[in-house]
């Protein structure tokens, strides 16, 4: 009965490797392997580090064999390790001096007698009886879990293995479960996927059993749960669904250049023909809308617009920012802006709900987009046309001819060069370029001074883009690059680096020292005059009050 019942036991850790391996696709040696290294280190930490053990896998009767090695030496100094030739003679062992001789730790509970019959013949040299005790447990129980892990870890990289090259795709599935942090378990087959909360899409929901078309946006090896991370909002889920349901963008017919999206929103997709016969809009949107409505249904009531692609940077922007129409355009390439200039009742249709409308088409285009009623651009106009001609010598004619040619503010005329100025219709060449260049630098200078003299006569406290307004040489342009890099205030400019402050604004680096050495004087000298002038100011009011 008793030898029946090890020989059973004895034969199911061989059974279990064999049927763990055949059903979850792990090399039988792997898990030999893993599971020798498992009794050994349990083994090390029940008996001691110091000895020299080894575990070796019996295919004979399908279990776990542990040894401990033991050299003959002439004085022993490791009783773990070593076995005096004295002793080897004393218990009769069949060994020589520098030889290694082998004993079997006899551990499972099969074994009892012989681990007895052991510790009464070799108990004095091998000292093992007190540990086999709680030996027996630990192994089996560390080989149980050691095996599981290895288990789990090469079904992780099975999965791997198989959704690495399905990144980018779309994927579908049903809705299984809900977990912590509503991030929602997907059943995509052979394994579980997991849409995070981050990657779901407003105003969608799911119950369990529902059917969900996903973008793989990741397969993380490393992650505790689900390996396959899918993603509702992520942009390129529109451009694998067009993918699927428009033939010519799958063969390469038709490209989608840019897409940009607010997900269960809207979402604008630009898109080019290779065929000059095959009309890339009218491809996607299939006939009576059968493509992109199929788009729109899946999206869930998303709206798609649909643009054409145009190496020409204005006219691929106006056909962004439709269904609103553009009356002009001004481009400023070095800022990478444009202005639009768009028909007062069309104005709230080109910015859209929120602004969502000129949001999208500054994603799609990567352009910096300002929209501009036509009223509000003709009051610009006029205002800066008025701000040129302040310049002494510069008539009215002059400062529209200016105007057209790109010239907003003063500001813009100092940083021009006599070249770009002598070209400008009626001026008067290089020398008159010159003098209207010093006279804009006069100008400003003179109009920070009124400012400041302003600034000094009231009460309520200034702002911070007041303040960058008073530094020598800049305007309102200058400070909003500021603004836009992050430098709010006069205090930002003067704590940075004049290198790192001309990349981030764009300025250039004369530009970027200029900035700093007018900041420096306005807070060294320009600002205390300033604050004792507006608190004098201060005083007399109070003063008044009392009175």
């Amino acid at each position: 009965m008793a030898a029946a019942q090890a020989q059973g036991t004895e034969s199911s850790l061989g059974a279990i490797l064999e049927q763990v391996a055949k059903e979850k696709g792990i090399e039988r040696k792997v898990l030999v392997e893993t599971i020798e290294a498992a009794i050994l280190k349990a083994a090390q930490s029940v008996f001691g580090p110091t000895r020299e053990l080894e575990a070796r896998f019996n295919e004979d009767v399908g279990h776990v064999d542990l040894f401990q090695y033991m050299t003959v030496v002439e004085q022993v100094g490791q009783p773990e390790r070593e076995i005096s030739l004295s002793d080897v003679e004393k218990y009769r062992l069949d060994a020589t001096l520098g030889e290694e001789l082998g004993f079997q730790v006899f551990w499972r509970p099969e074994d009892a007698d012989k681990a007895r019959e052991q510790d009464k013949e070799y108990g004095d040299i091998l000292k093992l009886k007190q540990g086999r005790t709680t030996f027996g447990r630990i192994a089996a129980q560390t080989a149980k879990q050691v095996l599981l892990q290895r288990v789990r870890d090469a079904e992780r990289d099975i999965i791997f293995n198989e959704y690495k090259d399905r990144k980018g795709e779309l994927i579908r599935g049903i809705v299984r479960r809900f977990e912590k942090g509503n991030n929602i378990i997907v059943d995509i087959g052979k394994t579980e996927g997991v849409l995070p909360f981050r990657e779901q899409t407003p105003r969608e929901t799911y119950r369990p059993g529902d059917r969900i078309v996903a973008y793989v946006k990741d397969i993380d090896r490393e992650a505790r749960g689900p390996q396959v991370i899918l993603s509702r909002s992520d942009p390129r889920l529109v451009e694998k669904l067009f993918e699927a349901e428009v033939p010519e963008i799958y063969e390469g017919i038709v490209r989608i250049v840019a897409v940009a999206r607010e997900p269960g929103a809207r979402s604008k997709i630009a898109v080019t023909s290779r065929d000059a016969d095959v009309d890339p809009v009218g491809a996607c949107v299939g006939m009576k809308g059968s493509r992109v409505q199929a788009v729109v249904q899946e999206l869930r009531g998303e709206k798609i617009d649909i643009v054409p692609f145009d190496r020409d940077p204005a006219r691929y922007v106006i056909a962004a920012i439709q269904p609103a129409e553009v009356h002009k355009v001004i481009v400023d390439e070095a800022d990478g802006r444009m202005e639009l200039v768009v028909p007062d009742e069309k104005l709230s249709l080109a910015i859209g709900r929120k602004g969502q409308n000129v949001r999208l088409a500054a994603q799609l285009t990567n352009w910096k987009l300002d929209i501009i009623s036509e009223s509000k651009f003709k009051q610009m106009e006029e205002e800066a046309i008025l701000a040129l001609q302040q310049i002494d010598g510069v008539s009215e004619q002059i400062a529209k001819s200016m105007y057209r040619l790109g010239f907003r503010a003063l500001e813009e005329v100092t940083e021009a060069t006599v070249e770009e100025l002598a070209a400008i219709p009626g001026l008067g060449g290089n020398d008159a370029a010159e003098r209207i260049k010093t006279q804009a630098e006069a100008t400003m200078e003179r109009l920070r001074q009124e400012r400041i003299r302003q600034a000094a006569t009231r009460t309520e406290a200034l702002t911070e883009r007041e303040r960058l307004l008073f530094i020598r040489g800049i305007g309102d342009r200058t400070v909003g690059l500021l603004e836009e890099a992050g430098y709010k205030t006069v205090e930002d400019v003067l704590r940075e680096d004049e290198d790192r402050l001309a990349i981030r604004t764009g300025l250039g680096i004369k530009k970027a020292r200029a900035i700093k050495q007018g900041a420096k004087t306005f807070v060294d000298t320009e600002q205390k005059v300033l604050e004792q002038a507006r608190a004098e100011v201060r005083r007399a009011a109070d003063a008044q009050k009392q009175a």
